[in-house]
């Protein structure tokens, strides 16, 4: 899910000449404690849930009694009928349902939402950013209408911009303040910055995944066999290294894949056991990730992958850049093509 995000916000394939991408990461004050109940079961029979459900959700999150406890004394109770609690799995689909018509009214502009991680993108063709800051406005408008809190103060914008001759890029407003621009943002887990570079992110998971290296050391020391370590790293160290992978690995310079293969190469020596190299599990999560986008229609990315008249092998679109040759949709329709 987040690789799928993340391929849909990294402006690779659509780059052309003249073109800029602003990227507005927002983010909400205590999104899930502002839920209105009674909007979203307005909502959620508009998405057309029996009203014995609506009934039951509206139930649950109304009514809630709560005290605060110092030492030996109890304050009054207070009835909270706003909010969806965090701690409840049933909270982040209750909210994607709240938020599910905040979408882009601009043909250039995306807005992509995981749980309560929202991302404006806006495709700026000749300095024009009028749709872009319309698509800001609205969106304000909408948070406001549905009682969200928008925290100016944590929300960033970045700007990735590739042009020679480039622009200085006004800052962009909401309710009157100033968003922050920044060089590199944290977006799902993986450090993206401006220049679409992942050293600082490839440093991140080789320190993570280094650390995790030592319960794999304990538990060779207390005998546990080659077989059980190789799973454990499989579980443990594979996934901090190859999370999201597709989306970064392609671009990554040669020095920060050698030290994530350091990682691997320190795992094969501690469990004994023949590892996959870095490169081919790139390669592997590459393939599996273009068939699932090749056999989803509604995937943003499947209109990318047309086959040729003869029907066996995929279009790929020419690049005069290494940054696009090495991303992941041109990456993708050579591996099927082999």
């Amino acid at each position: 899910m987040m690789q799928s995000l993340l391929h849909s916000t990294l402006p690779f394939p659509t780059r052309t000449k003249g073109t800029h991408v602003r990227m507005l990461f927002i983010d909400y004050s205590s999104a899930f404690n502002t839920i209105v109940p009674s909007k979203l079961i307005t909502k959620l029979r508009t998405l057309g849930l029996n009203t014995s459900l609506c009934n039951w959700i509206l139930d649950f999150l109304t009514g809630h009694p709560q005290v605060v406890r110092v030492g030996s004394n109890t304050s009054a109770s207070l009835i909270l009928n706003t909010r969806a609690p965090q701690e409840c799995v049933l909270s982040p689909l209750l909210y994607s349902l709240f938020t599910h018509d905040c979408m882009a009214r601009h043909d250039s502009n995306t807005i992509i939402k995981f749980a309560d991680d929202t991302t404006v993108v806006g495709l700026i063709t000749d300095n024009d950013e009028t749709s872009y800051r319309e698509e800001v406005r609205d969106l304000a408008g909408w948070c406001q209408n549905n009682s969200l809190s928008l925290n100016v103060t944590k929300t960033k914008e970045m700007i990735v911009d590739y042009r020679k001759r480039r622009t200085e890029h006004a800052h962009i407003l909401i309710d009157g303040a100033v968003v922050e621009q920044v060089e590199s943002f944290k977006f799902l887990g993986v450090h993206i910055n401006n220049k679409l570079e992942w050293s600082k992110h490839t440093k991140t998971v080789v320190k993570r995944a280094r650390q995790s290296l030592f319960p794999l050391r304990k538990r060779k020391r207390f005998g546990m066999g080659p077989e059980i370590l190789k799973r454990f790293d499989s579980c443990n160290i594979d996934s901090i290294l190859t999370s999201c992978i597709t989306a970064w690995y392609g671009n990554c310079s040669a020095s920060d894949r050698k030290a994530l293969q350091s990682v691997v190469c320190m795992a094969q020596y501690i469990t004994g056991a023949k590892l996959p190299a870095i490169q081919d599990l790139y390669t592997r999560r590459c393939q599996r990730k273009a068939l699932k986008i090749v056999k989803d229609p509604s995937h943003p990315g499947h209109r990318l992958f047309s086959l040729l008249s003869h029907g066996k092998w995929y279009w790929s679109a020419k690049s005069k850049t290494k940054r696009l040759l090495n991303s992941f949709y041109p990456q993708a329709i050579r591996l099927l093509n082999r």
